[in-house]
């Protein structure tokens, strides 16, 4: 069994590494970002609390956070294993899963935050079928119109100047000190995360030794 988590700055294509690590070794990708999504989508009581702290470029709480994990992994539909995407972001989450899970390695995606800027400022969603693009690297056939269901594309809440310039400040003050806490039990694994998706996914296994 394997059980991973992906940690990097936003835009900095952990979803896209984590979804094809999941492809290869039939894990079960849990995404705390695409969880808050469905809340959102489907008008819950912790979507609209969820919808209010992320338009303003804040992080949602540790406690409700840690209890939206624990949840979902107790379902323990992960027979192969998971790789958890988007937690622990602080390092009371982080205390909290070590005493919880044991976990074979912390996969860190590193981007400079002038690259993390042009990537998330060009991301779009499917209003419909919730598909990613990018204007940069995943443009769709037609300008603002999704490739797959034809929906209207739409950038995220989040993603303005200033709430990204409020997400790399929380992540540089408040997730890098999580490595730290990793680096003690030697489960951080560094990969770079300029080159092409497909060279990094092979960096990733290389560093896995899967």
């Amino acid at each position: 069994m394997h059980k991973y988590v992906i940690m990097g700055v936003q835009g900095c294509g952990k979803g896209t590494q984590a979804r094809l690590l999941e492809e290869y070794l039939d894990l079960v990708h849990i995404s705390v970002g695409d969880i808050f999504r469905w809340h959102i989508q489907n008008h819950t009581k912790l979507g609209a609390q969820v919808k209010r702290i992320v338009s303003s470029g804040n992080l949602v709480g540790d406690e409700v956070v840690e209890d939206i994990v624990r949840s979902r992994l107790e379902i323990h539909d992960w027979n192969f294993g998971f790789i958890l995407d988007g937690f622990p972001r602080s390092v009371s989450q982080a205390r909290f899963f070590l005493e919880s899970y044991d976990i074979d390695a912390v996969i860190h995606i590193q981007v400079p935050d002038e690259e993390v800027r042009q990537r998330v400022l060009s991301r779009r969603l499917c209003s419909k079928c919730h598909l990613d693009y990018n204007l940069i690297s995943h443009r769709p056939e037609k300008e603002n119109v999704c490739d797959v269901c034809g929906g209207h594309l739409v950038t995220r809440p989040d993603d303005t100047p200033e709430a990204l310039a409020d997400r790399l400040r929380d992540y540089h003050t408040k997730t890098k000190p999580v490595f730290d806490l990793f680096r003690q039990k030697e489960l951080v694994l560094n990969i770079d995360g300029t080159p092409p998706p497909e060279k990094i996914q092979t960096a990733i296994r290389h560093a896995l030794r899967v």
